[in-house]
Parts: C-alpha cells; structure tokens; sequence
C-alpha cells in the first residue's frame, strides 16, 4: 500500500491510492486533508480540489476502521491573481452566449494567474487557448456548445506558403489534412496549460445536430471536443467531457500531455466519438480516465497517409494506465491512421467492459514504410463482456479503396514504399471473462509478416449465452462464436500459459507462422 503524489498546482491536486487494484481499490478508503476528511473513495486515481496557493498540505488515507495506510506531503504553487469570468460580463444563464467574456478573461489572464468559470451555464461556440494558462471549471459550472455550423470559424486544412514550398495545416479529419470547425476548445502553439476542475465541457450534439449525417461534410467537417495543435506541455485535470460532436480529445503533433481522473461520456450510438486520440504525440500520460462512449475509447494515430509521409511524425512514448473503458468499438486501438508510425506504447493495470475489442491494432497496405509499429505492451489488464480481446489486422478495409484486391488479398505482393510493418508485441498478465467471439483474431500480411507476438499468462473464458459476430473488420472475415487463436503470417509467435476456457473447435489455428513456442 502507498500514497503517491501525481501531480500538483496551486489549486488542486492528485494522488494515488496503489493497493494493487485496477482503477478501482480492494476497498474504499477515506481521504483526510490536514486531519480532516474530504471524501471516501474506492478508486485508484484521485484528484483534490479547492487548495490555496503556497500552502502546505498533508492528505493521508485510512480505513474505515481508522488504520491509516500512508500520506503524503506537499506545498501548492504560487498564484498572482485569479480572473472571474462573471466579471468579464459571462452570465452563465445558458441563455447569453458567453463565449467573448470568457475569451477576454483567458487573453486578459497574466502569467501563473488562474480563470475561474464559477457554477453556472454558459452557453459558447469556440474558445482559444493561450500559453501560462490555468483554467478553472468549478463545481456546477457546465459549458454548453452551440449547434449552429455558422457560428464557428473554420480551419482550413493546407494552406500554401508564399514560397510555394512549405505549408501550413490547420484542419484535420481522420488523418487527412481536410477543412474541420473549431474545436469547442481549441489550443494551437501554445504551452504550459492547465485545465482543471469539477465542471463538465459539454458538447451538446445530437442525432438532430453534429450526429446527423455523421459522414458527410457540411460547411467543415465536425469539430472536436478539445483540440490542442502543435502544443507543449498541457494537462487535464477531472474535467468531464460529454457529448462530443466528434473525437473528444485530439492532441494533434503535441508533446507532454497528461490527462488525469477525466470522465469522456457519449452515447454508446454516437459516431465517431472516439475518446481520447493523440496523433503524432509524444510523451502523454493517460492515468485514471473513465471512458464511455460509441466509437474507440483510445485510438493512438499519426496520420492516414499523406500527413504520415510528409513529416514522419510517430505517436510515441504513450503510457496508458488506471482507465476505466466502457461501451465503444475498442477499448485501445493503435490505428488505423498510423502513417507515421507508433513506438513505446504502454497499456497497463486497466478496465475493459463491454467492448466490440480490447487490444485492437488496425493496419493496411498502403500506409507506406513509416507506418512501423514497435515495443506495444499491454499487461496486467481485466475485460470483462468484451467480444474479441485480441485483434491485429492488417486488412483493416477503410477508405474509399478499403475492399478491392490489393488491400484485401491474401497472397503475397510486392513489398514497396507503401508497406507497413509490426515488429514486437507483448500481452502479460491479461484475463478476459464472458468473452462472446473469439480469444484473438491475429491476421498479417504474407510479404511482411508480424514479427513477434508474446502472450504470457493470458486466461479467456466465455460468455453462457454468447453472442456472435465477426473478430476483425477485414473481407472474407466470417461471424463466429466461442473461437480461440487464429493467427496468420506471424513470424515468432510465443504462447506461455494461455488458458482459454470452452471454445468452440480448435483452441489454435495457425498459418505461415515461421517460428511457434507454446
């Protein structure tokens, strides 16, 4: 048992409570703040809010019975001074569109000064970000977005430099450099941001609005949630984030991001409502996020083929662990948008419920030869109700030439500019109960295959009343219940105690696997 520091400011905090339990805690504890208790919790990652500046702090954790467990010491940081956006003009009725007030707050806000949203409605369409920013959402304060397509700028996706030679991309969608909205909120080139609190950033969309439609462009296409581009050094804080017009969180060609105790809530039917995806982002830590929506919980990208190959920018360094993910396709995805590749990747010591899949990795010819996945761990994760636990595909059929021959095809072809590879993968310490599908559905392509799988201490068990349905989005792939491994075009494939309970048929079929350890 241990109580650890996550992070601090000069108004909140976060600690973990490391009892060896997985997002939630063998037991809930109670949290004292200076000997006196602030709340009871049975979750792993907790934030504290409310603090003053440049005080010292001591929260310790106990048991119900009183045994105290650990504690741990800090001082708050400095604040200058704090800017109300109420007198900025913000009415926060959700009648007045409050967007201008709050924005000459955020310009107005000096260096390690914080702006403070205080309970309330605020009705807005696009807000900006800037650089030593600390933002406030109180307890009760909601930001509620505008539905109107004419009230939001729009972000052209190239725009060409004089010199005819370089370039400048604004609007991205799906990992193609296309006109997009504002992001509801919006961050581009700024650093050292801070947005914290106990306030909810809803996006107010619906089937009559954003969700209409989904797939189609009008005017732009949809923004995102929260949109950081080009940006250093920015952290989330206890936030909820809700009804996304789109992706939630998109941290585009970003570096030193943090997102803590967040909640992402979408419908389980909205499309395209992926959680978090960072897209050719470096060192982001994703700790103790509670996910629950309609599309990937997770999706690490670095663009679909053009942004991939023009800048080589990998997605790297991503550490993911103490999440809760519910509902969605996949609870982590790596793809498919992943031109430029994805590196040192860890998912580690979380939740997964009743997800289409777990571990999903999707690839494709055409993605080119930076399109290199390598040292992808996941270990020391519980799913439950998740209907294929394991899925690598590298005949992912997106994209308009998704299903024709020469992405679908099965038989060798030429290795050329266009090819991606996998490399190493490592599954540790993984158990899946009341799986429906199949345990693991591992498809690599002929003329590049995989070029290692380990899955160590790995049990799979059934659903009573499973339900069918097909493991990978790729042609030829048929529905199946109660399956095992199928693994194809593998080049080391590493099996140590793997259990799977009551499959149906063979519990390993395996083909073009050159070199096989059970």
């Amino acid at each position: 048992m241990e109580v650890k520091l996550i992070m601090k400011s000069a108004r909140n905090a976060v600690i973990e409570i490391a009892d060896g339990g997985i997002y939630n805690t063998k037991e809930t504890y109670h949290v004292l703040l200076n000997g006196e208790e602030v709340f009871s919790t049975d979750t792993v990652i907790n934030s504290l809010f409310d603090l003053k500046p440049q005080t010292s702090y001591e929260v310790s954790v106990r048991t119900a019975d009183g045994t105290e467990l650990g504690t741990v010491s800090f001082v708050t940081a400095y604040e200058f001074v704090t800017l109300n956006v109420r007198d900025f003009g913000a009415t926060g009725d959700g009648k007045q569109d409050d967007t201008k007030f709050i924005q000459a707050a955020i310009l107005a806000c000096p260096k390690e000064s914080r702006v403070l949203i205080p309970k309330g409605s605020y009705r807005i369409t696009s807000l900006f970000l800037k650089s030593n920013l600390r933002l406030e959402l109180a307890k009760g304060a909601e930001l509620i977005a505008d539905t109107d397509r004419a009230a939001y700028p729009k972000f052209p996706g190239m725009i060409e430099s004089y010199d005819e030679q370089g370039e400048y991309n604004l609007g991205t969608w799906e990992g193609n450099p296309l006109p997009m909205f504002a992001g509801i909120i919006t961050g581009l080139d700024v650093e050292n941001v801070l947005i914290y609190g106990r306030g909810t950033i809803n996006g107010n969309a619906s089937k009559e609005n954003w969700w209409k439609n989904p797939k189609v462009m009008v005017g732009a296409f949809r923004p995102r949630l929260f949109f950081l581009s080009h940006c250093q050094n920015v952290t989330l804080c206890g936030v909820t984030f809700k009804n996304s017009p789109s992706w939630t969180l998109h941290p585009y060609f970003s570096d030193n991001l943090k997102f803590y105790g967040l909640t992402i809530n979408n419908p389980s039917d909205s499309p395209n409502t992926d959680g978090l995806d960072p897209e050719s982002c470096k060192n982001v830590d994703i700790v103790g996020v509670k996910f629950s929506l309609g599309d990937d919980c997770i999706a690490v990208k670095s663009g679909k083929i053009y942004m991939g190959k023009k800048y080589r920018t990998p997605s790297e360094n991503i550490h993911i662990r103490q999440c809760l993910m519910e509902n969605g396709h996949g609870a982590v995805t790596v793809g498919s948008e992943m031109a430029g590749g994805v590196k040192n990747l860890v998912v580690e010591e979380c939740r997964f419920y009743d997800t289409d899949r777990g571990l999903r990795i999707k690839t494709r010819r055409g993605r080119g030869k930076d399109a290199v996945l390598d040292q992808i761990i996941f270990r020391k994760i519980d799913m439950d109700q998740v209907m294929t636990p394991f899925v690598i595909n590298c005949f992912y059929f997106c994209d308009p030439d998704g299903k024709t021959e020469f992405v679908q095809s099965r038989e060798k072809m030429p290795v050329d500019d266009g090819t991606p590879a996998i490399l190493r993968l490592d599954f540790e310490d993984i158990k899946a109960q009341n799986c429906h599908v199949a345990a693991a559905y591992f498809d690599g392509l002929p003329e590049q295959k995989i070029e290692q799988i380990i899955m160590k201490n790995i049990t799979v068990t059934y659903a009573k009343n499973p339900k069918s349905g097909v493991p990978a989005m790729s042609s030829g792939v048929e529905e199946c219940t109660k399956k095992g491994i199928f693994a194809r075009n593998i080049k080391e494939l590493v099996l140590e105690n793997v259990e799977i309970e009551g499959q149906d048929g063979e519990l390993l079929v395996t083909e073009g696997i050159d070199h096989f350890v059970q």
